[in-house]
């Protein structure tokens, strides 16, 4: 098809590639933007727990991008991207649609990574996607029934059995809402709450280890034990295979079996693999395969492309692939793509990388801020949720993600709201404005009936930390 010379493409609509178009649009980029997804909604990774166990709804962790696009000019297509072009400078899609592009952004992120492990990719589930929470929660409640109908107790018990495989921090948070809120499901139906099992499998000696969460670990191997299902831990246990009703694994040499109905994948990520097939040599990839780009975030043979996000790895420069990553370097990318546009100087990337932020389980949480405080459960719960909320895509999807769940936290899961809003108040002045953002707590103390003036007047970042 026909499109103009002067065009951006953004292939990838997760963190780096909404928010770069996003900033775009907001900035007045003089050039159309158009925006590549396969899926029809973005999704929220950081809060997809939260979609999964209902703590959350579907509109406030994955909103449709014609939402959160609507009158910002950016195109939206939503299909799937059969192969990118650098030399000719053209994206195909599956559908037979081609776009030329004058600058392009490569925001792909990764994909499921199952390390060749037998059985893996068949049988285990991931969980990355929307399509990846629902066809979990299908199943789960699917075992939870079967449990109830056999008078078998080894059936019984595999069907009551979760294996979630990967001790860093996606594993930790799958393991620890799944121990709390699986008692719960199995409970409501006539089930003995104490049957369900939940077992984290991690390579390692250590959960977390070489993790950016690596200074939350004793908190979270506190917590995990607080949860209402205790979370069994095996470490230095490495998966071999994973079968329909098994796990295997080697630990001090030896292989075990683990009966389960349910394994969970959560050990890595691996490249994309339109990343992986693009004529980059290996001498500009990082060992993770991951593409090598300058300050300004653009390729070193093709300085037109800019990459973000999990596929992108900055020269001499070590970044955590997180969220806060990805969202502050579409900002970056977004402001060069403009620089070029008014044939202006281009601006070296600024990340600042403020702490990360663990779920460990419902209304638990641990925080780490700066490097400088920790704050474990409900304070950080509500520290963690607030400042998600405050990275939500547009001002009136955060606005109206927050105020819901400002109404579901303080309303509904508290008797004693005035204590709430009195810790959420305490955890933002402890730790600064700037973390949380005055957003939450404004409208805590707004709803609450205080005086906005008790609040640290610091206007927040709004940037996410995990």
């Amino acid at each position: 098809m026909n499109s103009p010379i002067y065009q951006t493409v953004i292939v990838g609509g997760g963190f780096t590639g909404l928010f770069t178009a996003l900033h775009l649009a907001h900035n007045r980029y003089p050039r159309s933007v158009i925006l590549i997804d396969k899926n029809e909604r973005f999704c929220f990774k950081p809060l997809l727990y939260e979609y999964f166990d209902g703590e959350m709804d579907t509109f406030q962790v994955v909103p449709r991008f014609a939402e959160l696009l609507q009158g910002s000019g950016v195109i939206f297509v939503q299909d799937t991207v059969q192969s990118i072009d650098l030399h000719q400078r053209e994206v195909k899609l599956v559908s037979g649609d081609e776009y030329k592009y004058s600058n392009l952004v490569l925001a792909l992120g990764s994909v499921t990574g199952y390390h060749r492990v037998e059985g893996a990719q068949d049988n285990a589930f991931p969980f990355w996607t929307q399509a990846d929470a629902i066809a979990l929660d299908k199943h789960l409640r699917d075992c939870l029934q079967r449990a109830l109908q056999t008078d078998d107790p080894e059936q019984r018990q595999k069907l009551l059995t979760v294996v979630v495989v990967g001790g860093g921090a996606s594993g930790i948070e799958m393991a620890a809402t799944l121990a709390d809120f699986l008692p719960l499901w199995y409970s409501a139906l006539g089930g003995n709450s104490s049957e369900i099992r939940v077992i984290l499998l991690n390579h390692g000696q250590e959960i977390l280890d070489g993790d950016i969460n690596d200074p939350l670990r004793q908190i979270a191997e506190t917590e995990l034990q607080k949860r209402t299902a205790p979370i069994e831990i095996l470490t230095g246990a490495a998966a071999t295979a994973v079968h329909p009703n098994a796990v295997e694994y080697q630990s001090n040499n030896q292989v075990k079996t683990l009966p389960t109905y349910t394994t969970i994948w959560t050990a890595g990520t691996s490249i994309n693999p339109l990343i992986q097939d693009l004529p980059i040599t290996q001498e500009h990839r990082d060992h993770h395969d991951r593409l090598l780009v300058n300050s300004t975030m653009q390729l070193l043979d093709f300085p037109e492309v800019f990459v973000g996000g999990d596929c992108a790895a900055v020269e001499n420069k070590s970044l955590p692939p997180t969220a806060q990553v990805a969202y502050q370097q579409g900002a970056n990318i977004a402001r060069n793509l403009r620089a070029i546009a008014l044939k202006e100087e281009l601006e070296p990337a600024k990340i600042n990388i403020r702490g990360t932020l663990l779920k460990l389980g419902l209304n638990d949480a641990a925080a780490n801020l700066f490097n400088v405080f920790e704050v474990a459960g409900e304070p950080a719960h509500l520290i963690r949720q607030g400042t998600y909320l405050t990275l939500l895509p547009t001002p009136i999807h955060d606005f109206k993600a927050t105020t819901e769940w400002v109404d579901e936290e303080i309303f509904h899961h508290h008797l004693d709201s005035q204590d709430v809003g009195k810790k959420v108040v305490q955890a933002v002045e402890l730790v600064g404005a700037g973390v949380v953002g005055v957003l939450v707590a404004r409208r805590l103390l707004k709803i609450l009936g205080d005086d906005d003036k008790n609040v640290n007047k610091e206007q927040g970042t709004g940037n996410g930390v995990q």
